[in-house]
């Protein structure tokens, strides 16, 4: 059961995106360790915040490249808070695009798109009994506002039209593909639960659709 209507119908605006700098930065990649990457940010971007594409080697040689759109958030991607699967996502997804060459899209959405303090706000929420859609509309937010525009214009700065998508959101794939982006395949993350984010994961799952076996 999906939360809110699909933004898929969402069209991709026609200022014309550019690349601003591209850097190379050596990352530490689970399991595999340090591995020369390219990071990348952008002028032009609908929403003008500061969102960045990670390039694994091997992502040009690849007719669909494995691309990850991935929202920030700083519990889990940085202090490995266990109330979400975002930081097991992030590192899953950064030791996948490493071994075969992929491109890694990391979008300032924190608390799908509702910024750090407001979802530290719906946490409050959610101990005493949300969950995590119903807490972020009890503080007059849509239970998901992320849109992908900025992502399809990524990778359109990137030269980049058709990937293979590693989600388990449907929302990604429908948003993607109606911006004109060509979505050869999804392939499915892991299920990461614990016994803090079961209810999390549980409720994104009946929810929202993800594919999750929680």
């Amino acid at each position: 059961m999906r939360t809110e209507e699909s933004k898929s119908t969402v069209t991709t605006p026609a200022e014309t995106v550019t690349i601003r700098a591209s850097v190379k930065i050596p990352v530490e990649i689970p399991a595999r360790g340090r591995q020369l990457t390219t990071m990348v940010s952008f002028h032009g971007l609908h929403d003008s915040l500061e969102h960045v594409a990670l390039l694994l080697p091997g992502w040009e040689l690849q007719p669909n490249p494995l691309v990850r759109v991935h929202s920030e958030c700083l519990t889990g991607d940085v202090f490995g808070s266990h109330r979400c699967d975002c930081g097991p996502q992030l590192h899953e997804a950064l030791t996948s695009c490493a071994h075969e060459g992929g491109i890694i899209l990391y979008l300032r959405q924190e608390g799908r798109g509702i910024g750090l303090y407001n979802k530290l706000d719906a946490y409050v929420l959610q101990d005493q009994g949300l969950d995590t859609f119903d807490a972020n509309m009890a503080l007059d937010f849509e239970a998901d506002m992320r849109d992908y525009r900025v992502a399809a214009q990524m990778l359109g700065a990137l030269g980049v039209n058709n990937i293979r998508l590693l989600s388990n959101n449907p929302e990604k794939s429908l948003q993607l593909r109606a911006l004109g982006i060509s979505v050869a395949a999804v392939v499915p993350t892991g299920t990461f639960v614990n016994e803090n984010n079961r209810a999390y994961l549980s409720a994104k799952r009946e929810r929202a659709g993800h594919a999750l076996d929680v």
